[in-house]
């Protein structure tokens, strides 16, 4: 079922009167958004509107021009992203960013670097390192793909792989880092409807420990998953609430978005039941 998260409630993440100026264009446009504990809040858009530039805002590939972001109520304005992952901000990007000659395994154990006492990354150059903690970190991989449903992919070439399974990966890499807030770029572009459903059940139960925030186009699994929306429009937010506030709201409709919102199911309670486990997808 959806999370119904407390209005009250202080938000883990919170990006406050962001402006992006780069040169001349202004990408972002004193835009703020928040995302509470429990929750999947997402963030929708056309082609344009601002989406991306957010979303390396908030992962801390673009430092705002104007504006603060804050995590777990410390101010991290201008943080890199390692920061962040140190301090439980994971993301998994659009453009993957995998290593093709490693393993599964080996591509989700760099994703937990954080937690080693001796890096994993280290020890793939063969510097010395910590036996119990390595040990600890790859049962630690295994889980997250076990969850993932692709524990039977561990020993496989990540280059040898279909994208949907590479997506998952990623995924894989992100969570191992045990984030408070994962944040998706476009988890569901290149997937089939099949797949996008399967990625909307992971989404789900993934939402029970971990807050996401959510950057995708395809209306369908925004609607489903999102207790949450904000709305861009050439750098600006133009709306935000439930979907179903959102699929009423005239400056949406009007603005780009129409019958695409109109017709785009919306997340019904017992949602999060029925996706339940994720076992069962991503066989290869």
């Amino acid at each position: 079922m959806r999370v119904t998260v407390p209005t009250d409630q202080q938000p883990l993440l919170t990006l406050t009167d962001i402006v992006v100026r780069f040169g001349g264009v202004v990408a972002l446009d004193g835009v703020h958004l928040d995302v509470r504990p429990g929750e999947v809040h997402g963030v929708i858009g056309p082609n344009g509107a601002g989406k991306t530039t957010l979303f390396n805002v908030a992962c801390g590939f673009v430092p705002p021009t104007e504006g603060r972001i804050h995590f777990a109520g410390e101010d991290v304005t201008g943080w890199k992203p390692h920061d962040l992952i140190d301090h439980g901000v994971a993301r998994s990007l659009q453009g993957l960013g995998l290593f093709d000659r490693l393993s599964v395994e080996d591509n989700v154990l760099i994703g937990a670097d954080r937690h080693a006492r001796t890096g994993f990354v280290s020890s793939l150059l063969s510097a010395p390192r910590a036996t119990r903690d390595e040990a600890a970190l790859k049962e630690r991989a295994v889980e997250v793909l076990d969850r993932l449903d692709i524990a039977h992919l561990g020993g496989r070439v990540v280059g040898s792989l279909p994208y949907p399974l590479r997506k998952r990966v990623a995924l894989a890499r992100a969570l191992v880092a045990e984030p408070r807030v994962l944040l998706l770029d476009e988890p569901a572009s290149g997937l089939s409807e099949t797949e996008m459903t399967e990625l909307g059940d992971i989404i789900l139960d993934l939402s029970r420990e971990v807050s996401v925030l959510l950057v995708e186009h395809h209306m369908d699994l925004v609607m489903r998953v999102c207790g949450r929306l904000t709305v861009l429009d050439f750098g600006r937010v133009i709306a935000a609430g439930t979907p179903e506030e959102i699929k009423e709201n005239p400056v949406v409709l009007e603005a780009y978005l129409g019958a695409e919102v109109e017709d785009a199911p919306t997340r019904t309670p017992g949602d999060a039941q029925a996706s339940g486990t994720t076992k069962g997808a991503g066989r290869a």
